[in-house]
């Protein structure tokens, strides 16, 4: 039986699986990435520890025009499946907070140098520093050229050349072109996991300030989500873990030619009501003491001149005998909806993934082979799906490309 011959465009995450997967059916391999090195992408995640996937994913972490898309792969493909896949490889893992999944050695390096190893062991060519500029088919065969000239031919193609976040570690959207010039259509695409650029002035001098509270972004009176955690305070808006899963949010309302807003609540622990009698405490200690000093106790000292003129006082250092009581309702609620207008995100080279792609209801979700081209297959970020911060989007790319390294080869 004459093997087939399974080219993979692409050697981040999703490739490097998809060319073990294929050759371990017994295909020949070709792996082409464009950059001098493969798997530039996973060496940056999880700030270097490479968060590999997350024991709790599922459909709810994960979006785009058909979350339901992802259940095709991820079933076949689960959790368990795909650290058992690393285990075999020698990579032991551990599991911290909220599922995050860590290789042991908490070296992202890790990872992929055993993917490099098993590809080179399966004798996977592998052609470097030569992006691919077109993709067609002759008969029955795919006929690629790369930048160079170079002409390859083989019998399936798995595009797994990522979205467009994060350019400088190869993903520059170039893969959408491929697909589109064979018939594939794109849906919008946009930087998710991404800091939020915010209006007001005022609050960049709290630049560097680190709050642990809520925050959402809400439109017209609908909350787009909601999160907890460490939020940062820029000299651009807002940033942190919480603000990274708010951006899709933020994206969405502006495309829709609406205002997001970002509403930040500084002690969600408790309600307005018991923040306000906390607050009219701490002003009734002292009567002689500046209004400003008496909330040391309470608040970041950064934030407390920021706050104070926001709801309008004319002298932040005034006696807290001369506080009014509705200077404290204002305090009190301003502390808990702190409202910031969103003017959008940074840019793409500030994200972590992209939201959008190549649309999925052109692609089978058992086997990730394209509903117009017979023998293209997809895998990774290049189709309209994206996760959540915390290892979804890393077990996506295990699932999609293996499934589609499997499926092509056979």
């Amino acid at each position: 039986m004459i093997s087939k011959k399974v080219l993979i465009i692409g050697g981040g995450a999703s490739g490097l699986v998809a060319a073990i997967s294929a050759a371990r059916k017994g295909a020949e391999v070709v792996l082409i990435e464009g950059l001098p090195r493969v798997g530039k992408k996973i060496l940056a995640t999880g700030n270097g520890r490479c968060n590999l996937t997350n024991i709790t994913a599922n459909i709810t972490h994960y979006h785009g025009e058909n979350p339901e898309f992802i259940l095709g792969p991820l079933s076949q493909m689960n959790v368990e499946a795909t650290l058992s896949f690393f285990q075999l490889l020698g990579l032991e893992t551990k599991v911290e907070e909220d599922g995050k999944v860590y290789p042991i050695s908490d070296q992202g390096s890790s990872v992929l140098d055993i993917l490099r190893y098993e590809v080179e062991k399966l004798q996977v060519h592998q052609m470097l520093g030569d992006p691919v500029i077109s993709l067609g088919k002759k008969g029955s065969r795919f006929v690629l050229e790369t930048e160079s000239k170079t002409q390859i031919t083989g019998d399936a193609v798995i595009l797994a050349t990522g979205g467009k976040s994060a350019p400088k570690l190869g993903s520059n959207g170039s893969g959408y072109d491929l697909g589109k010039s064979v018939g594939h259509s794109l849906t919008p695409v946009f930087p998710a996991l991404v800091q939020i650029k915010c209006e007001n002035r005022s609050f960049r001098s709290l630049k560097g300030v680190k709050i642990q509270g809520s925050i959402k972004v809400e439109s017209e009176g609908t909350v787009m989500r909601k999160e907890m955690g460490e939020v940062l305070f820029t000299d651009y808006g807002v940033s942190g873990p919480p603000v990274l899963q708010l951006s899709r949010g933020v994206r969405e309302c502006l495309q829709k030619s609406q205002v997001p807003w970002v509403v930040v609540d500084f002690f969600p622990a408790v309600t307005e009501q018991k923040l306000y009698e906390t607050l009219w405490m701490l002003v009734s200690l002292d009567g002689k003491k500046p209004w400003d000093f008496s909330l040391i106790g309470i608040l970041n000292k950064k934030v407390i001149p920021v706050i104070l003129k926001e709801i309008g006082t004319d002298n932040i250092k005034k006696p807290c005998e001369e506080v009014t009581d509705k200077e404290i309702q204002r305090l009190a609620r301003i502390l808990k909806n702190c409202r910031l207008k969103s003017t959008g995100t940074l840019s793409w080279k500030d994200s972590q993934v992209t939201a959008g792609g190549l649309r999925t209801n052109e692609v089978h979700p058992k086997t990730l082979e394209s509903l117009k081209v017979e023998g293209l297959y997809f895998a990774g970020e290049i189709l309209d799906v994206d996760g959540d911060c915390g290892g979804f989007n890393l077990q996506w790319a295990w699932s999609s490309g293996i499934i589609a390294g499997e499926k092509a080869a056979e």
